[in-house]
């Protein structure tokens, strides 16, 4: 262990003197011995702090954490990566941002074999904000964040960064089909039959050529599943699910096939309304194939409580009276609204234009596009006339 105490003493005077880059190249060349002490380090970090000796600390972390852990072992290091996590200086870890991910990622499955997905929640989101060069930006944690929140049900902090406005993605063209691509359409057709009602196969211009022409071919099960929701027939939709039933559970999809199938219930509730003032809870049963009046009760006002339709039900008689949205757009909380929606498309039009100027003036760019701006002289413009007689 000589050498990882002389290790650890270089650490601290050099993470003292503020010389990082001297310590960082250190680490580097003392990865292997940290991998091959990872069993006998643990007890290494009470002589660091993780505020002060962060990139130090990062290192032996991810080291201790490596390879398959028993529950007693999980239980040791989620107090550690914890304070780690809480108390790190972002500007040393993002020295090392794929060791940072990685300690991350394992504390994630640490806690989830803990059966306690909830004492990750609060540091994983502290971690996407400590990686994050900012609000824009969407990190390779995101997702095992929102996967804690989800098993947790800490909906609310999932919502928290769901609701950022994200402009910065790492992306690579896409020259072969992939299994990332195409379970990501399949989920891409549920969500938006769930959200929107609808579903069009046209993909935007920018979509790669493969993926426009081969990613229907590897989703049919779910195609047919868009064109069966258009036509509005719940017995349709349901005897189709049945049909693809182990499709979409090996799919890991069940799950949103049947948000689907609820989603249809309120599409042809909806339609109603643009049909109907006034209509029994029997006949709103009997029209979109619901079991009973009492169900289609239930539909109703989950869908009054969402905003998805405005109505009245008079329970004496089991009437639904269809009503025009009664916003009038001159409250002070609508107007903030609008004025809040404002300032965002302000923003994103601000944002789009600087990209928009960053690309076009990029030589690289210019060169592969066969866009380079031709050069002028001063004697091209000779022939001009320098005033116009009107």
């Amino acid at each position: 262990m000589e050498p990882v105490q002389a290790l650890v003493a270089n650490i601290q005077g050099l993470s003292s003197s503020g010389d990082i880059l001297h310590l960082h190249a250190l680490l580097k060349q003392a990865q292997e011995l940290l991998y091959a002490e990872s069993t006998r380090l643990l007890p290494v970090l009470d002589q660091l702090d993780p505020a002060k000796h962060s990139l130090g600390y990062l290192y032996i972390l991810e080291a201790c954490s490596t390879g398959s852990i028993s529950k007693e072992q999980a239980s040791a290091l989620v107090l550690p990566i914890a304070r780690f996590i809480n108390s790190c200086a972002a500007e040393q870890i993002r020295l090392q941002p794929d060791k940072f991910i990685s300690v991350c990622k394992r504390f994630k499955d640490q806690v989830m074999l803990l059966e306690a997905p909830l004492r990750g929640v609060a540091p994983m989101l502290t971690a996407i904000r400590k990686i994050q060069a900012s609000s824009e930006h969407l990190t390779s944690l995101h997702p095992e964040f929102l996967l804690l929140c989800l098993l947790s049900k800490s909906y609310k902090a999932g919502y928290s960064i769901l609701d950022d406005d994200i402009f910065e993605v790492v992306t690579s063209p896409m020259t072969v089909v992939n299994a990332i691509a195409v379970e990501a359409y399949k989920k891409h057709i549920l969500v938006s039959l769930i959200h929107n009602w609808n579903f069009s196969t046209s993909l935007p211009k920018y979509t790669s050529s493969v993926a426009q022409r081969n990613l229907k071919n590897f989703c049919q099960p779910y195609i047919e599943l868009a064109n069966c929701y258009v036509s509005g027939k719940i017995v349709d939709l349901e005897a189709l699910v049945d049909k693809y039933r182990e499709k979409y559970e090996n799919d890991n999809n069940l799950g949103l096939v049947k948000q689907v199938i609820s989603s249809m219930y309120k599409r042809n509730i909806q339609r109603l309304t643009q049909t109907y003032l006034t209509l029994s809870l029997q006949d709103i049963a009997n029209s979109v194939q619901l079991n009973s009046a009492k169900e289609a009760e239930m539909h109703v006002l989950r869908m009054i409580e969402d905003g998805e339709i405005f109505a009245t039900i008079n329970q004496k008689d089991g009437m639904v009276r269809f009503l025009e949205d009664p916003e009038q757009y001159k409250t002070c909380h609508m107007i903030e609204r609008i004025d809040s929606s404002i300032q965002r498309i302000m923003a994103l039009s601000r944002k789009l234009t600087a990209i928009d100027e960053t690309i076009t003036s990029d030589p690289l760019f210019l060169s592969k596009t066969g866009r380079e701006r031709h050069r002028f002289d001063f004697d091209d413009f000779d022939g001009v006339p320098q005033k116009f007689n009107i």
